[in-house]
């Protein structure tokens, strides 16, 4: 016979414990309020899922998840990150949860390649009681907690700043990400929005699979087509090939180009600042997963979110800062050493995610 999960163990004890006080004592000494509990025994085993790792943005954000967990591990808070990442369909990442599941994992931490999808596994999660954190991207499941910034908060601000750059009825290609995926939509929404309220007609929607070679070529593709195009709207990890792309062309004095947040983009933004060129940055933190990883811990103490801290399932942690020219000098002083796949970053603080519980 198999021996017990910790988690059940620890919740026999739980609930032998809740038996014994309620014997003792007729009070009601309840705190209010859902979620959190007893918690689990520490130290904690933490898994994380990341099923695409066609990107620079996604390896930051596990190298930032590894350093956090380094720290809690050094103070016996947790013992083992077990870490599924892997390119996969929904398929696989739902293999990689039941990996997960079958690790004895207390938490598990997931970028999901699906809103939906996933429903069916992250159930057989929460029946295990494990505690399920989304970043980077909110799902649908009740049985998760999504940790993330508002996406669509994220491209609206860039897709403000671009419809005020070309004006009303100027014409603009974008360039998005990979489609179908929950980000990806959920930023389109918002920008399209954005442009059809500012009168901004946009001419042709391409994917570029947040991909920079790729997002040249189709920007190459779309100049061919729309050569007097006065915008594009295109998401991270894709800005560069754009730039480049329009540089080619021999119009960046005429294009404007929403930008990105990562230092590959911001070198050549220095360069072609003389020319007057600018741009904007919008933070997609990869250390959104460092900020889940604090969140979880809080869970698996015992700890409920207050009042007012979630909507639906979702708690919103705050888009770090935006880059544009008023800021420009600063953030770059500060990054300009690092590679061109570098994504500027930012995450919560221990205190800073044990705010948000009571």
């Amino acid at each position: 016979m198999p021996r017990p999960s910790r988690r059940w163990r620890a919740g026999a004890a739980a609930g032998a414990l809740a038996v014994l006080l309620a014997a003792c004592s007729s009070g009601d000494g309840g705190t209010g309020g859902g979620g959190g509990g007893e918690g689990a025994s520490r130290p904690f085993t933490i898994g994380l899922s990341n099923g695409f790792v066609g990107s620079e943005w996604r390896t930051q954000m596990v190298d930032g998840v590894e350093a956090a967990f380094a720290e809690y591990k050094n103070e016996s808070v947790v013992d083992e990150l077990v870490v599924e990442s892997a390119d996969t369909d929904v398929n696989g990442q739902i293999q990689q949860i039941r990996n997960l599941i079958n690790r004895d994992v207390d938490a598990i931490i997931v970028n999901p390649n699906s809103e939906t999808a996933l429903d069916a596994v992250f159930r057989e999660a929460s029946q295990q009681g494990i505690e399920v954190f989304a970043i980077d991207q909110a799902v649908t499941s009740q049985d998760v907690t999504n940790v993330v910034i508002d996406q669509a908060e994220w491209a609206r601000i860039s897709a403000e700043w671009l419809a005020g750059q070309v004006g009303r009825g100027g014409d603009i290609v974008v360039v998005n990400g990979i489609a179908g995926h929950p980000a990806n939509e959920m930023r389109w929404e918002a920008a399209q929005k954005v442009f059809t309220d500012a009168g901004v007609n946009v001419l042709s929607v391409a994917d570029g699979n947040w991909d920079q070679a790729t997002g040249q070529q189709v920007m190459t593709n779309l100049l061919a087509t729309y050569p007097d195009v006065d915008g594009v709207w295109t998401q991270d990890g894709m800005a560069q090939g754009v730039f480049r792309a329009v540089q080619a062309a021999g119009r960046l004095d005429q294009i404007k180009i929403s930008g990105e947040a990562r230092v590959g983009f911001m070198r050549l933004w220095n360069e072609a600042r003389a020319d007057g060129f600018e741009s904007i940055g919008v933070v997609n933190p990869p250390g959104g997963a460092v900020s889940a990883l604090h969140m979880a811990v809080n869970v698996l103490d015992g700890r409920q979110f207050a009042s007012g801290r979630m909507n639906g399932n979702t708690v919103h942690v705050p888009i770090p800062y935006t880059v544009d020219e008023s800021n420009f000098e600063e953030h770059w002083g500060r990054v300009s050493g690092e590679n061109d796949a570098y994504s500027l970053d930012g995450s919560l603080t221990r205190d800073e995610a044990a705010a948000f519980f009571q």
